[in-house]
């Protein structure tokens, strides 16, 4: 059997609002400080997105830089898909209000995936599977955002944390057969018996929206943090155990680690469980807050345009989220 071609990553772009909120403005609006936030959770801003910019807005600006970064023409795209917890509307997936925005053929099979903040890793594997078949060229798998819509800005607890965000890659199969640059592996799975730890307790097909239940607020994110930030740093850490050693290497091998930025504590946790030091985990989650789906891809965007990822560095990603669905991934550039 022919060993399947490998999958490399063209280019990367990404996409933030232009509107910072700071710490210090959202204790001006509920019981809270600045030294409470970061002390919880590193954070000291995010993003948040006008009314006029929604999910798919975002997704096409990242795409356009991904694109861009690529040299890659739109018409070129045969593949779409889009990471997120936050579409435009419940239906259609915002995936084609992207291919249109974008200019992308008729052609071009779009889809939205949802496995919250480890979504960006499960596109990853999808669209490998699909580009490896042959039956697809190019892709963009973009992760994108707008959690300040599924927040309750009177919850301290939640609302302090989250933050939109997009950013999009450009994927495609190496034309060298014995190309070593790109995806070596992925790892997912997920906590099916842990839905209550990190969830929207209304909205859906079996609790449909209710005048009583939009007015409980019950269509807003509910976390249990203790418990998820537990579960979290475990699933982190084992996941990124297991693909290293199915892969034949240790810590040492990895250049940069670039976990999902939930908050400062939870990569503290796993970088001390994994005895590797916090110096070579990349963290931008101070100035993004948690950007769900976008975070690890906005991440490594910056990573790379800053200079902490260069060729044939070997990079983990390891991410969680709601589900409580956990993933990993080793990238070689």
């Amino acid at each position: 059997m022919a060993k399947p071609p490998t999958i490399r990553i063209f280019g990367t772009g990404a996409h933030a609002p232009s509107r910072v909120l700071t710490n210090a403005e959202l204790s001006a609006k509920i019981e809270t400080s600045d030294e409470w936030i970061v002390t919880r959770s590193g954070i000291r801003e995010r993003r948040v997105a006008g009314p006029e910019e929604g999910t798919s807005d975002m997704a096409a600006a990242a795409a356009r830089a991904a694109l861009a970064d690529a040299g890659v023409a739109p018409s070129e795209i045969d593949l779409l898909i889009l990471a997120t917890i936050t579409p435009d509307l419940s239906m259609p997936a915002s995936a084609c209000s992207v291919q249109h925005k974008l200019g992308l053929s008729p052609t071009t099979a779009c889809f939205d995936i949802s496995a919250a903040c480890s979504g960006f890793v499960y596109g990853l594997d999808t669209a490998a599977a699909m580009l490896q078949s042959g039956r697809y060229k190019r892709a963009l798998l973009i992760g994108s955002e707008k959690l300040s819509t599924i927040i309750d800005w009177s919850d301290r607890t939640t609302c302090v944390l989250f933050g939109d965000g997009a950013a999009a890659f450009v994927l495609g199969a190496s034309d060298e057969p014995d190309d070593t640059a790109g995806l070596i592996d992925i790892k997912l799975g997920a906590y099916g018996d842990s839905l209550d730890l990190l969830y929207i307790p209304k909205g859906g097909s079996t609790h449909p929206p209710t005048a009583e239940s939009i007015a409980a607020g019950d269509h807003f994110i509910k976390m249990k943090g203790k418990e998820l930030f537990k579960l979290a740093v475990r699933a982190m850490a084992e996941s990124a155990r297991d693909i290293l050693a199915k892969n034949g290497l240790t810590p040492d091998d990895i250049s940069l680690i670039i976990p999902h930025q939930a908050n400062l504590r939870i990569i503290e946790a796993v970088a001390k469980l994994l005895q590797i030091p916090l110096e070579r985990f990349f963290v931008n989650v101070d100035r993004y807050g948690n950007t769900s789906a976008a975070s690890i891809p906005i991440a490594i965007d910056e990573a790379r345009r800053s200079g902490r990822i260069r060729s044939g560095d070997v990079t983990l990603l390891v991410a969680f989220g709601a589900g409580l669905t956990y993933g990993s991934a080793l990238l070689r550039w």
